[in-house]
């Protein structure tokens, strides 16, 4: 955030007597509005530092209406029978079943799925039995009770047995083969590929814990191995990608946001700021595009040029995408929850007008959880916006008018940024009014790009620019599994399992969206799967 110029002149006697009243008004203003911008920064740190990061709006008590406390005062009192001076009087309640052995009572644990969690069952005898035959007792029935348990480390090695024969008839010997490797020469299983990927990215552990981890658990491996490994694996998922990208390049709506990173270093100490340009596309899928800059023309080079005339592209307020939908002919649409952002941050100097905006633009997302609620879709859809959300977005853009119209706030006021925003981009904001599907803002990209700032906040930064496209190859696939509801380490390693022998021209079918209509009743597993240790 950049700080105002405040070198502004004071007064004395002297100045005073040698300036005349249009200089010491202009003074005064250049003082006020100093004023003005020290004061939006000091509410912006103390919103930082103090306040909610949520942007939540909660709407200025009306004057004139009565609380609850003041409605209950005003009710006359009820009479309380007399209490007896020798009873003491107990609210009735209900007392919950008290649990000593924590038993199940034969119903099935609620914490965990077992066809997912190896359960180990442990046995404890009775005491009662411990002096008595068999033929003395009988057992009635069993109580079950689970308990939630951790080894030291998840590593398992996997040890290969192999005979060697010799045939009487022939005199010659005979050993299987050993195990091929998805890396060839590795000694890493396909489960530790994909646990690997997964703790980095998925759960934002950095290698060097990962290899603390595993010195901790009693392996003596060196952490440049596990950097060769996390390489070597998502080099053979990158056509993956870059089929799910193409995916994204030809759907007819999609939407576009970019996030920084540092990758690759710029000098002793210091990392290049380089950028991930996220695009989603209508099927539910999300690339992780890396380039090294904020240029205009990588947006060009992230989504190519469009194949469909009425596509439409979803964006924030850069104006890098607007030129894009310019040069392509595109419908260039624009995010409300950017334009809303701007009002919500002018609530702490126009409490009342920002207030406003933000309760006409809360009343156009009413009409969007009403559509959600009533499952429309399609011309439907449509309908309800032009009917309902149509004639409020109107009347918030002509409320926008009539404040600029009154010229009462300077240039430099959040509220007149915010109003600018918003009239400015009037056309780009109302596509979604006419298309039943553009989003009204952006919220799933956001959601979805969550993944890099988590990352940032634990691995900090790339090496090398080489790492940081890497990153974003495994983020795509990782987070589109969780945009269908697949578990990323079973798709990962399956996936790794068929990549080496599966049809280039079928390679569509191991992005996560196909993977799951075509593999993942029936997954390729490790063979760590069901062993019991």
């Amino acid at each position: 955030m950049s700080m105002p110029n405040t070198s502004t002149p004071t007064f004395t006697v002297e100045t005073v007597m040698g300036l005349s009243p249009q200089s010491i008004a202009q003074t005064l203003q250049a003082q006020a509005a100093s004023i003005s911008a020290l004061e939006q920064q000091l509410e912006w740190f103390k919103r930082q530092l103090f306040g909610k990061k949520s942007e939540r709006f909660a709407p200025l008590p009306d004057a004139q209406q009565m609380h609850l406390g003041q409605l209950l005062g005003d009710l006359p009192a009820t009479d309380a029978p007399e209490a007896d001076s020798d009873s003491n009087t107990i609210p009735a309640h209900q007392r919950r079943k008290p649990r000593s052995n924590f038993a199940d009572e034969g119903t099935p644990a609620s914490f965990f799925d077992e066809t997912k969690v190896p359960v180990h069952t442990i046995e404890l005898a009775n005491p009662e039995t411990k002096d008595l035959s068999p033929d003395q007792y009988e057992v009635v029935s069993q109580k079950v009770s689970h308990r939630l348990a951790q080894r030291p480390g998840a590593y398992v090695v996997l040890k290969y047995v192999r005979s060697v024969i010799k045939r009487h008839d022939t005199q010659t010997l005979h050993c299987a083969g050993a195990p091929t490797g998805i890396i060839e020469g590795s000694r890493a299983d396909v489960s530790l590929l994909a646990g690997v990927v997964v703790d980095k990215f998925a759960w934002h552990i950095p290698l060097y814990r990962q290899h603390q981890r595993l010195s901790q658990a009693g392996f003596k491996l060196s952490r440049a191995w596990l950097t060769q490994l996390a390489q070597k694996t998502i080099s053979l998922l990158e056509p993956i990608y870059d089929t799910q990208l193409e995916s994204i390049r030809n759907s007819r709506v999609k939407a576009m946001d970019e996030t920084p990173i540092k990758a690759g270093r710029s000098g002793p100490g210091k990392m290049k700021a380089a950028y991930f340009w996220p695009v989603y596309g209508e099927l539910d899928e999300v690339c992780f595009a890396y380039f090294e800059s904020r240029r205009h023309e990588h947006v060009q080079q992230a989504l190519g040029l469009p194949g469909a005339t009425d596509a439409v592209l979803l964006t924030d307020g850069y104006e890098a995408y607007a030129r894009y939908a310019a040069k392509t002919g595109i419908t260039h649409a624009q995010c409300w929850a950017h334009c809303r952002r701007g009002f919500f941050e002018a609530l702490g100097a126009e409490p009342q007008a920002a207030g406003q905006a933000l309760q006409q633009i809360g009343e156009i997302y009413a009409q969007e959880e009403a559509i959600r609620e009533r499952d429309l879709y399609g011309d439907a859809k449509r309908e309800h916006r032009l009917s309902h959300s149509k004639p409020l977005v109107q009347n918030f853009f002509e409320w926008v008018d009539l404040q600029f119209e009154r010229q009462g706030f300077l240039p430099s006021n959040p509220l007149t940024k915010a109003l600018a925003y918003a009239r400015e981009r009037r056309a780009q904001l109302q596509v979604f009014l006419g298309d039943a599907d553009v989003a009204m803002d952006t919220n799933h990209l956001e959601r979805a790009l969550r993944a890099i700032p988590m990352g940032r906040r634990n691995w900090l930064f790339c090496w090398t620019e080489v790492g940081a496209k890497r990153a974003g190859i495994m983020q795509s696939l990782i987070v589109t599994c969780r945009l269908h509801d697949i578990d990323p380490y079973t798709y990962l390693v399956d996936v790794l399992q068929r990549v080496g022998h599966h049809p280039a021209s079928r390679v569509s079918e191991l992005t996560p969206r196909q993977w799951k209509q075509h593999f993942a009743e029936n997954p390729l597993r490790s063979p760590l799967h069901g062993l019991v240790t």
